[in-house]
């Protein structure tokens, strides 16, 4: 997300760091580029607007002009006036009520509606400790009915079941009396989407809203679309008291226009972002932390939640212990490091948060250590018996045929994967002996463009 904006953005900026004397023309060529980046990011016109006015107003006034370093004030003003725009914090969802806290989820069809109230339920029970159930009013889509009480028994959340013969009110009344009865604490209510904004469709959801009167109403956006994101939020928020919005697909978004349009032009906050297809993938929204990444400087406490959450503690230590011991690293330790940065979303989405590095192209990001490629090497090292798995320079041509055969790869795949593995060895080598900066710089010498200083420092 951000990519093309966090590159142009980056570059401008980079211009006024260090600069000694900002005039009136340099605030002016900086806006320009600022108003082209955000223009190209598919940020609607009255947001740019309203951002480069506030931004010029306080850029032009003693607070730049008169510092001691104006190059990096000027800096903070834009991302102060950026994160205003965003929304200033995280609006947590409000669940401080008589249970069960009722939480309506509206949305076009295909904005990832149903697989959102999967995760957000996910998200209630692991982070929140709190007992969800689910239920379906879209009786329109027998299919999304079925696919939310599969994703329900996937996570391990109540179901309860809906048809098309009964109404959306009576699901939903029905629901919240069995959330009652059964003790739970929340009840999520996926409703029906359609292709277009239609008075049949608002009229439904707002005598359903009159009927359950839910504790949030969130609507559900697909990030992609960007300005239209925005328009469609905004439609809806006149029509239904919406009390925040959840941002689908943003790992497909490379503009990222609707987490810098949809706040402003709706008034209500951002509270969740879908970061991938997995259960698990949707995070709260923390605009001062998405500034961050737009602008290069990475996002430093979300990879080390991400860390904290996605990564088996208990076998990163045996790892660590063994390296400890001298007992080396092997292609089997390999690939339990690979399956943990599976989990944090492949090294491309840890280095979108790491500072310097989240302008960096996808390109180069899918050639490190794409999302492709972290399941292209676990089948290679599955194709591999146990003894070449320990010792991999037994691994010659005529294996190396077979690895390849076996897995639907290529040599040149399993020459990437032992060069990969071979410079991940060196660097738990240095790691084994304390030498954590020394680790980091090699880590990041190994990095295209100069980026192992960064991570180095």
């Amino acid at each position: 997300m951000f990519n093309s904006l966090t590159e142009k953005l980056s570059a401008t900026l980079n211009k006024l760091t260090g600069q000694g004397r900002i005039t009136e023309k340099n605030i002016t060529d900086t806006l320009k580029e600022i108003r082209e980046a955000l223009l190209d990011a598919d940020v609607a016109l009255s947001v740019v607007k309203h951002l480069l006015n506030d931004i010029k107003k306080r850029a032009l006034g003693h607070e730049v002009l008169r510092s001691l370093s104006p190059g990096q004030t000027l800096i903070k003003i834009i991302h102060d006036e950026l994160v205003l725009v965003m929304g200033e914090k995280n609006e947590i969802l409000d669940l401080a009520v008589q249970p069960p806290a009722i939480i309506l989820l509206a949305g076009l069809q295909g904005s990832g509606k149903t697989t959102t109230a999967a995760k957000l339920a996910k998200f209630l029970q692991e982070t929140h400790k709190k007992k969800v159930l689910l239920t379906s009013v879209d009786i329109y889509r027998p299919a999304a009915i079925l696919q939310l009480e599969t994703l329900a028994s996937q996570i391990g959340a109540e179901f309860h079941p809906s048809s098309n013969k009964d109404s959306p009110i009576k699901i939903a009344q029905s629901a919240v009396l069995a959330a009652k009865q059964k003790s739970l604490d929340v009840v999520i209510i996926d409703t029906a989407g359609r292709l277009h904004i239609d008075n049949d469709m608002m009229n439904e959801i707002e005598s359903l809203h009159k009927a359950v009167s839910p504790t949030e109403t969130l609507f559900v956006v697909d990030s992609m679309t960007g300005q239209d994101a925005a328009k469609t939020a905004h439609a809806f928020h006149e029509k239904l008291p919406l009390t925040g919005i959840i941002l689908t697909k943003t790992d497909g978004d490379a503009r990222g226009g609707a987490a810098l349009s949809v706040r402003f032009l709706t008034g209500k906050p951002i509270k969740f972002m879908g970061t991938g297809e997995k259960i698990e993938a949707l995070s709260p929204f923390y605009p001062e932390r998405i500034v961050s990444r737009i602008l290069g400087r990475g996002d430093i406490v979300s990879l080390v939640e991400s860390v904290q959450s996605s990564v088996d503690q208990e076998k990163a230590a045996k790892i660590a212990k063994k390296i400890h011991k001298g007992r080396g690293f092997n292609l089997e330790d390999f690939k339990s490091q690979l399956q943990e940065m599976k989990k944090m979303g492949g090294l491309s989405s840890m280095m979108d948060k790491l500072p310097g590095l989240g302008a960096v192209s996808q390109t180069v990001k899918d050639k490190m250590l794409g999302d492709k490629s972290l399941i292209r090497f676990e089948a290679i090292i599955n194709s591999m018996t146990p003894k070449e798995r320990h010792f991999p320079d037994l691994i010659n041509g005529s294996r190396k045929r077979r690895i390849a055969k076996g897995s639907g790869t290529s040599i040149q795949d399993i020459n990437q994967l032992l060069k990969q593995f071979e410079q991940m060895q060196k660097m738990f080598k240095k790691m084994a002996k304390g030498g954590l900066n020394k680790m980091m710089r090699h880590l990041g010498g190994n990095l295209p463009g100069g980026m192992g200083g960064l991570l180095g420092q």
